[in-house]
């Protein structure tokens, strides 16, 4: 393949970055910098969020027909590293990539008309409802039962590591429609209104002392059968769809070579009683692997991006790309820990680690954040599938074993 960008990329990438310049606010290159959960906090992702809207460049995964921007595979690769490489706040998946691509692909028109603007808009956030107690990355065994009744079905169980679900008006949520057929053909696709009586939300405070994931327990809840997405029992076809975009159709690599950039900055000025780090030996060989491997995925990712431009669908090769990354986002955080020496051991648990009111780091603020980022980014290998589980589909549909 041509690894070379075209005058028309080259010129999309100018207009990328001069607008990155303009529109970006430092606090909110801040705002990202001093985050170190997995999500950003709703107070500058969806002001950035707004600022893209605006631009009418926010929905860039999306049918130009429900309001995408119709870029190239290649512009989408473009845009993500340049927001990267400028510290623009990561927007939140759970509705621009997850559920709204769902809605585009098999919502009705209502339901379209219904979500997708507000989606856009930030007026309505989202959360899933995948995962529960005991079934994780056997989705197929989830227990939440959904019965029909009427116009509506009512919904009783509870999910688990429901991020953002303290800030969300809905959820998408896999229920049981139907118990006695096979396990995936049971499964439905619900919206579920969460303002309403039976829903209740119960914080899970993370390591880091972060509240970024919750248990949601649905005692009869309602969900209107009009906010089923596709057929009843299409739920596991819907489901495999979501996490193919969950865990493909974007580049990771951007932003892990944009922090290793970041680490060998930090390596330079940072003293190791010898000198700076950056002259160990130790640590600019482990320092180059890691550049070496995030090189290497964003190559495979450039590749994957070719297919898709030749009108490919996302495939196994999701789950190869979702499990380097993983692997190579806790590396990453572990080496910046070291760095740091005893300073990055530091874990305070007040939040936010931006903004006035910050608490003053141990150190440097870089090294304020090391801990509790490493800490968190122990959930990479976890979500979206696990990495025991993108092996089992690597050694299915790509080795053939």
């Amino acid at each position: 393949m041509d690894m070379d960008f075209s005058a028309a990329d080259i010129a999309f990438q100018a207009e990328v970055r001069a607008f990155l310049a303009a529109e970006l606010p430092q606090r909110l290159r801040d705002g990202m910098n001093g985050t170190p959960s997995v999500f950003v906090e709703p107070d500058i992702g969806l002001e950035w969020q707004r600022i893209l809207h605006a631009k009418g460049w926010l929905a860039y995964h999306w049918p130009v027909a429900a309001g995408g921007t119709g870029w190239t595979p290649v512009q989408r690769y473009i845009f993500e590293k340049e927001c990267a490489l400028a510290d623009a706040p990561s927007l939140s998946v759970l509705g621009l990539r997850l559920v709204g691509p769902v809605i585009a692909h098999y919502g009705t028109p209502d339901q379209k008309a219904r979500f997708l603007s507000r989606i856009l808009t930030g007026e309505d956030l989202w959360c899933q409802g995948y995962s529960e107690p005991g079934s994780g990355s056997d989705l197929a065994s989830l227990k939440t039962r959904a019965v029909r009744d009427g116009d509506r079905y009512i919904v009783n169980g509870s999910k688990i590591w429901t991020t953002h679900a303290h800030y969300a008006d809905w959820m998408f949520c896999l229920a049981r429609t139907d118990p006695d057929v096979k396990p995936q053909a049971g499964i439905s696709f619900l919206l579920i209104n969460m303002r309403q009586p039976g829903v209740t939300i119960r914080p899970i405070i993370g390591m880091a002392g972060d509240h970024e994931v919750n248990q949601v327990f649905l005692d009869d809840v309602e969900a209107l059968v009009e906010n089923r997405i596709g057929e009843e029992g299409q739920g596991w076809t819907i489901a495999k769809f979501l996490l193919e975009n969950e865990r493909g159709g974007s580049c990771a690599a951007p932003r892990l070579l944009a922090d290793l950039d970041r680490l060998a900055g930090l390596a330079a000025v940072q003293p190791d009683g010898a000198g700076v780090l950056a002259d160990d030996r130790d640590f600019s060989r482990r320092l180059a692997r890691l550049r070496l491997e995030a090189e290497a995925l964003e190559t495979t990712e450039l590749r994957i991006l070719a297919e898709l431009a030749q009108g490919r669908a996302p495939g196994p090769q999701t789950s190869l790309t979702k499990l380097v990354a993983s692997s190579l986002r806790q590396h990453i955080d572990e080496l910046t820990v070291e760095c740091f020496g005893l300073d990055g051991l530091q874990l305070v648990t007040e939040r936010p680690l931006y903004g006035n009111e910050s608490p003053e780091p141990i150190g440097c603020k870089p090294a304020q954040l090391a801990m509790p980022t490493y800490l968190n980014s122990r959930a990479w290998t976890i979500f979206g599938g696990s990495n025991e589980v993108q092996k089992n589909i690597i050694a299915k549909t790509v080795l053939g074993l």
